[in-house]
């Protein structure tokens, strides 16, 4: 008799994980067998040629790239100033210089272009300053001169982001929609990132202005997606999907490495902390891609130029602590199974932060050599430029 109640549990349970199964790939998301754990390493090295040029040298952590109409750039530094990279050149003098509450993982983090900015020339950073004493990331808006020499404080858009040593998150773009996102980490409060009424741990949906737009998956709130741990890099597929890579544990609940990579749409819950690796949760999404060395990730991009073919509609992303350049290719009749996932610049270059498509149909890498954790050589940290 026992035995038949433990074969008829058995059965729910494995009726349940065929039904989850069916609903993860009917809705186009990571399903148990397609996510795929890496256990030694990161990867085979990948055989897609290509050369590697230094646009820049002698920066500082160069955290950021947001580019502008013509092709300029302006670039920030970690510990609080923001570059102009000009016709290809990196300027002398500092477009402005922020002040920051610089810890392990803070400071001048992300910058992002007003889609507008051809007209009002405005820009947004997130950076980690005082306020009132405690320490804060926040999300500012500048505007820069006509002659894109210097820059002048405007507004705190957003401000009140949890800021710790570790996990602040920090990376910010305009969506196709024409609003801000904003990517956050937990802070070292892992639970942070459940409430959708905290901002730390998600990325965040705001207006322009920084208001929360009607249509956010949960009401009033600037939350998009939850359930993150440290978001430094994400990229649209479309208009209405994202592939997003997150930190995995460092010893938080007896757990290490595991950073993902994953698929995801507006609402979703991407489950930290409550699964780990390949571990599935209802409602929470199991990544696609996750590796049992912790990497971690930086910056991500979707490569849309036609210079180096075979990477089209690949996502690569900068890692740190692994020192290479990764490159995730996706199944055509399934956006959230990896087809295929290789390791590019191995050792090469040091820690990579930043990845950017270029106006010129090239992909921008970052080194982060001097952020203490790496060889801060006499270059000091690169701007790179990967071409055919």
């Amino acid at each position: 008799m026992r035995a038949s109640r433990l074969l008829l549990s058995s059965l729910v349970v494995l009726a349940a994980l065929a039904s989850a199964c069916r609903k993860s790939q009917a809705q186009g998301t990571a399903s148990p067998q397609d996510c795929i754990l890496v256990e030694d390493g990161w990867g085979t090295d990948g055989t897609v040629p290509f050369d590697v040029e230094v646009v820049a040298e002698g920066l500082e952590v160069p955290w950021g790239i947001a580019w502008l109409p013509g092709g300029d750039a302006l670039v920030t530094e970690r510990p609080g100033r923001v570059r102009l990279l000009k016709a290809g050149a990196l300027q002398p003098n500092p477009v402005a210089t922020l002040q920051t509450t610089r810890t392990a993982e803070g400071g001048l983090l992300g910058i992002a272009a007003h889609p507008d900015f051809a007209t009002n020339r405005r820009f947004y950073v997130y950076v980690t300053t005082d306020a009132g004493g405690r320490d804060e990331n926040r999300v500012e808006r500048w505007t820069l001169s006509e002659d894109h020499a210097t820059a002048t404080f405007d507004r705190v858009i957003l401000g009140g982001i949890a800021s710790a040593t570790y996990h602040d998150g920090g990376r910010i773009h305009f969506g196709p929609d024409g609003m801000l996102y904003v990517g956050t980490g937990d802070s070292r409060a892992p639970d942070r990132s459940q409430d959708v009424n905290d901002p730390a741990g998600k990325l965040l949906r705001l207006t322009p202005e920084g208001q929360v737009p009607q249509d956010n998956p949960f009401p009033n709130s600037p939350a998009f997606l939850t359930g993150i741990r440290n978001l430094q890099g994400w990229d649209w597929k479309d208009a209405t999907t994202l592939y997003v890579t997150d930190h995995g544990p460092s010893g938080e609940t007896m757990r290490r490495g595991h950073d993902e990579v994953s698929l995801a749409r507006r609402g979703d819950n991407l489950g930290w902390p409550g699964i780990y690796a390949c571990e599935t949760r209802q409602g929470q999404v199991t990544p696609s891609l996750t590796f049992e060395d912790a990497m971690p990730p930086g910056g991500a991009a979707l490569y849309t130029g036609t210079a180096i073919a075979e990477w089209k509609g690949s996502l690569l992303i900068g890692t740190l602590g692994s020192r290479h350049l990764h490159r995730v290719e996706f199944a055509q009749d399934n956006p959230a199974r990896v087809a295929r996932h290789e390791v590019y610049l191995r050792d090469t270059y040091g820690r990579l932060r930043e990845v950017s498509m270029g106006p010129d149909g090239h992909l921008y890498v970052t080194t982060s050599n001097c952020d203490g954790r790496g060889d801060c050589g006499p270059r000091k940290d690169l701007i790179l430029r990967l071409k055919r």
